[in-house]
């Protein structure tokens, strides 16, 4: 896919208030140090377009970015962020599953897991929660520049292994890198390949 525009659109803090043209969105989400506004940057070619951040928890809102004048790339809050308070944390929450469960726009969640890190409870949890409550996603596997190939591969086994632990087949997954752009062509055609099912359903 080749990215000619990208740019904001608006921030929402309810999944009622986000844009009302239809348009198919495609969103990402992680735990909030998994590189996931980098990442965003990298996919469509903008390096300021999602706000970066040394300290995690930086995206606080449910951002829209319109790509090509045709989909929206979405910018959801991560999950567990630690330094939040406990009333960011149940707020961000309840943005998060109103938005992932009511929002009809929504064609594929990307969930984000930082493939140096043992499989983590949380991204374990949530993918189950996805996966019951029968919400299209795919894994991204980000940070794949600072292992080396048998890493990756050692890396990538134990969290297949984990996941056909309670999973009958393996979600679609990404290897990617902020870094280096690996996997951004591969994310870019999955979604155009949607959005071609989009307009030929």
């Amino acid at each position: 896919m080749n990215i000619k525009s990208a740019k904001f659109v608006k921030s929402s803090a309810k999944y009622i208030e986000c844009p009302e043209d239809g348009l198919p969105e495609y969103a990402f989400i992680g735990r909030s140090n998994v590189g996931k506004s980098s990442l965003i940057n990298r996919l469509v070619g903008v390096k300021t377009l999602a706000k970066t951040s040394q300290t995690p928890g930086k995206t606080q809102l449910i951002n829209h970015f319109v790509v090509n004048d045709k989909w929206y790339l979405v910018d959801l809050p991560g999950y567990g962020f630690a330094k939040a308070s406990q009333t960011q944390r149940t707020g961000f929450g309840k943005m998060i599953q109103n938005y992932i469960l009511q929002r009809k726009e929504l064609s594929c969640l990307f969930v984000l897991i930082d493939l140096r890190l043992e499989p983590q409870k949380i991204d374990l949890s949530f993918l189950q929660f996805l996966g019951e409550k029968e919400i299209p996603f795919a894994i991204c596997f980000t940070k794949a520049d600072k292992l080396s190939n048998n890493q990756i591969n050692s890396n990538l086994a134990r969290y297949y292994g984990t996941l056909l632990e309670t999973w009958e087949e393996l979600p679609m997954n990404f290897l990617t890198s902020a870094e280096d752009g690996r996997g951004r062509e591969d994310v870019l055609a999955y979604i155009a390949e949607m959005n071609e099912d989009l307009l030929t359903a």
